[in-house]
This record gives C-alpha cells, sequence and structure tokens, in this order.
C-alpha cells in the first residue's frame, strides 16, 4: 500500500510512496511499471560516508572494452599499414566517463601497452621490435600518459561531484520528509494514504503539501499548492504547514482555522517581501458522530467524493486562495457532505488534471476514476491512490509539475 506510519521511498521517477508495510522494497503492489529489479540495481554504490552513490549504465563501463576491440579489430582488417594505434590514446577519456581513478589509471596502461604491441612485435603484427620506438609512437606513449593522467583527474572530480550531489539530495529528501510527514494508514477516525510525485526527476523538494491530524475537534486535513517553485516555495510550504498543525488544535471552526493560516501567510509576504505570495488550498474535517466532512475551498481544485460506485466532485462556495483574502473582505464558507462508511474523500494538487498525454490532452480525472470504481466494491483510500499511481504515468511520461494526493476514508471501531 501507500500508506503507512514508518517510512517512505522514492523510486525512479522521484516520487514519495508512503508504504503500509514500511519495506520500501517496490515488492509491492503499488510498484508503477518498470520499477523492477533493474532499476534498483544502478544504487548499489556507497562512497565512505554511506551514501549511495548511482552506478553508471552498464553499455558505459564496457565501452572502454568495446573501444579496445574496436581499435584491435580495425588494425587486423586494415589493408593498409597505417598508425590504427594512435587511436587508442583516446581510451584514457572514454574510461573516465564511468570508471573511477583507479580504473582510468589501469585502462591507461592497458592502452600504452597495446600501442607497444601493435607498434613492434613481429609475432602479433609482424612489425619490428625497433619500430616500437620510433619517434612517432614515443610520441603516442607520451600522449596516452598525459591524457591518462587528465583522465584519472576527471574521473576523481566526476567521483565528487557525485557523492556531492548524493548529500544535497539526501539534505533535500531529509527537509522534504520533515515537512511531508508520512501519512500514517489510520489517524483518529479516518484511513489516509497519501503520494507526492516530484515535477523534477530525482528531487524531492516541491511545492505541494498536505497533512492529516487528529484533534478533539475531529479529524483535520489540508492538501495545498504554492505558488513559485524552489526554496522559496520550500520555506512557504514549512509556514504553512507549521501554522495549520497548530492551529487544528486550537478551538475554533474549520474557518476559523483558515484565518489563522490567512495572517501567517499576509506576515510572510511582509517579511519577503511578495505581493502576489498565495497558497491554494482545501482544509477538511470530518466529524464521525455526524457521518459528514466539513470543507473549505481556498481556490483549490474541488475534493473528489467516491461514493456507492458514483465519482463526485464536490464544489462549494468559491474563495480566493491564502494570501489574497484581504482582496475579497470576507471569510470563506465552509459547506458540509454526507461522509459514510465506504466513501472514499480524494485531494489532489492540479499537477495530476494538468497532466498532458502527447496529444495535450488534460487527465482526465473524473472519468478515470468513474471507469476504475463505478460497480466495483467499496475503494480503500490506498486502493484509490495505488490507482492513480500507476495510471497517471500511463497518461503522461513526463511531469512538469509536482502532484500530491491524499485520500480519506471513515473507519470503524473494529478496524485496526
Amino acid at each position: 500500500m501507500i500508506a503507512a506510519a514508518s517510512g517512505a521511498r522514492v523510486d525512479r521517477w522521484g516520487e514519495r510512496i508512503f508504504q503500509r508495510n514500511g519495506r520500501g522494497d517496490g515488492s509491492g503492489p503499488d510498484r508503477p511499471p518498470g520499477a523492477g529489479r533493474r532499476g534498483r540495481r544502478r544504487v548499489e554504490i556507497a562512497d565512505h560516508s554511506g551514501l549511495a552513490v548511482p552506478r553508471p549504465p552498464a553499455w558505459m563501463r564496457w565501452l572502454p572494452a568495446g573501444y579496445i576491440a574496436f581499435v584491435m579489430l580495425l588494425e587486423t582488417a586494415s589493408p593498409t599499414p597505417w598508425a590504427v594505434s594512435f587511436l587508442l590514446i583516446a581510451l584514457p577519456v572514454i574510461a573516465a566517463y564511468a570508471l573511477g581513478p583507479l580504473g582510468v589509471a589501469a585502462y591507461t596502461v592497458v592502452g600504452i601497452v597495446l600501442e607497444g604491441v601493435v607498434a613492434g612485435t613481429p609475432c602479433c603484427t609482424g612489425h619490428n621490435l625497433h619500430e616500437q620506438w620510433e619517434t612517432h609512437h614515443v610520441a603516442a606513449y607520451i600522449a596516452t600518459g598525459l591524457v591518462g593522467f587528465l583522465g584519472v583527474a576527471l574521473a576523481a572530480h566526476r567521483r565528487r561531484q557525485e557523492q556531492h550531489l548524493v548529500r544535497a539530495n539526501s539534505v533535500a529528501e531529509a527537509l522534504m520528509r520533515t515537512l511531508l510527514r508520512p501519512v500514517p494508514h489510520r489517524v483518529g477516525r479516518v484511513l489516509a494514504a497519501g503520494l507526492h510525485r516530484s515535477g523534477e526527476v530525482g528531487t524531492m523538494v516541491g511545492g505541494d503539501l498536505y497533512d492529516i491530524r487528529a484533534t478533539q475537534w475531529g479529524e483535520r486535513a489540508i492538501i495545498g499548492d504554492v505558488r513559485g517553485k524552489g526554496l522559496q516555495a520550500v520555506r512557504t510550504v514549512a509556514d504553512i504547514l507549521g501554522s495549520f498543525r497548530e492551529a487544528v488544535h486550537d478551538p475554533g471552526d474549520l474557518p476559523a482555522v483558515a484565518a489563522r493560516m490567512e495572517r501567517r501567510l499576509r506576515r510572510e509576504a511582509e517579511e519577503l517581501p511578495d505581493d502576489e505570495l498565495f497558497v491554494t488550498a482545501v482544509l477538511v474535517e470530518y466529524d464521525a458522530p455526524a457521518r459528514r466532512v466539513t470543507i473549505v475551498n481556498q481556490g483549490h481544485i474541488e475534493p473528489v467524493l467516491i461514493s456507492g460506485g458514483e465519482v463526485t466532485a464536490l464544489t462549494g462556495p468559491p474563495a480566493l486562495p491564502l494570501g489574497l483574502g484581504a482582496l475579497a473582505g470576507e471569510d470563506p464558507v465552509a459547506y458540509t457532505h454526507r461522509f459514510h462508511r465506504g466513501d472514499v474523500l480524494l485531494l489532489c494538487t492540479d499537477g495530476l488534471i494538468e497532466a498532458r498525454d502527447h496529444t495535450g490532452a488534460f487527465y482526465p480525472l473524473l472519468d478515470r476514476l468513474r471507469h476504475r470504481f463505478t460497480g466495483a466494491p467499496a475503494p480503500a483510500p490506498d486502493d484509490v491512490i495505488n490507482f492513480l499511481n500507476t495510471d497517471l504515468p500511463r497518461h503522461t511520461r513526463l511531469f512538469h509539475d509536482d502532484v500530491a494526493l491524499l485520500a480519506l476514508a471513515p473507519c470503524g471501531d473494529d478496524e485496526p
């Protein structure tokens, strides 16, 4: 499953998948297509600090050996005597693309030896031994050694850069795990599942956010999308989530929580300063005794309800995004809807519905959910997230924006 309290994993699409079993090994049903064993084998090298360094692809590692075979075959098949061995001068640079300093040094020695073999070995090439030390061959040995020295330096620099990037990604991952904490399988009287997919491959930092908290007023959740990208968006995400996690436990209804977050975002905009800072968000509160959800929509995509085999977008009174409330001069209005056992409420960001296929068509969220769940048994939150996690990559192979999903469902006291 994709929801769990124990941890998260990142697949080759750069997405953060919360798993129920906490294993994060990609063996469960939520594994996206193509993320199999072969994809995992490429991250097996660790540096001295224990951080994983991506292994170069196999064709890159075998390229130097293939180049040697090509040169030797060319030497054998060439009908005219010309200095084919001079092509081996490029061997150290080719090796530096994928191998470490020791590997490049080894190939440099191999290249010089093979140049000597081709230059003057009666048993192999029919040349005289004294030809090995002709001026142009000696120049080739020296040139190969110099190129090898530069190749060793290049390989060492490349390895340091790889380790630096791995450490930077580790910091970014730790930062995002602190902000977007793993979604527990159960929060109070609600079952939950969440997913975050970064719009940039290999990074987890983004401007989408979500969280869910159990309070004495009921289970309260948020999903949102910060204007902008990069570190500034991450700072705003931290402010919004911090404000939400504190405000949901204070007395007051859901509009009061939204009002407190509005004030926090205004102060953030004044500190930057940024007059155009805003966050689209949906706040949700589940009232178990009344079997209903209360929703405050601040300029965000409408929540989607899957109930009794039907898929419906829950529209309500419009409101401006957080941070722009002063333009309207009035507080957002909350609206309610029935929420019974077997129902699933899906919250998402615009990265999902704005994902395009090769023809430029947007992802048809409601149609895809109806196709999957109409007439089917009542799904659980992880069923919905699992479906979208596998169906979305079939629609688009290139993500231009972050995608965040949060699915909620009522649960009984008898459920684990």
